[in-house]
């Protein structure tokens, strides 16, 4: 092998070198502009049934579709079902998506009445990633607290509202 055989033949492997860095450097694809995030809410937040005394209290749903009660709340069991909200998003994989929640939701009452909701964390928790390919969607649930005043302030009745949610591509 001559000099200048030997040169390109270097030269060939330097750049074989630099293409495999380079393809590992820049190896994930610029998403599209303008970044799309495409939410659909699938399921709303239910409490279910439940009783409550004097002091009132608060009934919890969490993402995971249990819940819990404070004070003198007590939770029943008449058919009503209790769940978290669920959200199917459909974005590019690698997008990192924030949740903002409102501060609190009012809900009124057939019979009079008002509670306000606080919506907790999601399973995925403040922000997270996406890990699905288009047309696969992720699910999000989210869960919340229903503050519970006594019977005069809360009577029995059917309570319902709506809450604000946004999802932000960080």
């Amino acid at each position: 092998m001559d000099i200048k055989q030997l040169y390109f033949f270097k030269l060939a492997i330097v750049l074989l070198a630099m293409h495999t860095f380079l393809q590992k450097a820049y190896g994930q694809q610029l998403p599209p502009r303008p970044i799309a995030i495409y939410t659909n809410p699938t399921q709303g937040l239910y409490f279910g049934a439940f009783y409550h005394g004097m002091a009132g209290g608060s009934l919890i749903v969490y993402p995971d579709g249990s819940r819990t009660t404070t004070g003198d709340v007590i939770q029943a069991s008449l058919g009503f079902t209790y769940s978290p909200a669920i959200f199917e998003i459909e974005a590019d994989p690698g997008t990192r998506v924030g949740i903002v929640n409102w501060p609190t939701a009012v809900l009124t009452g057939s019979n009079g009445g008002s509670m306000t909701v606080q919506l907790g964390p999601s399973d995925l928790g403040n922000s997270f990633i996406v890990t699905t390919t288009p047309p696969d969607r992720m699910q999000i649930r989210i869960g919340g607290t229903l503050t519970v005043g006594n019977d005069l302030a809360n009577p029995v009745g059917a309570y319902n509202g709506q809450f604000t949610i946004m999802f932000i591509q960080e």
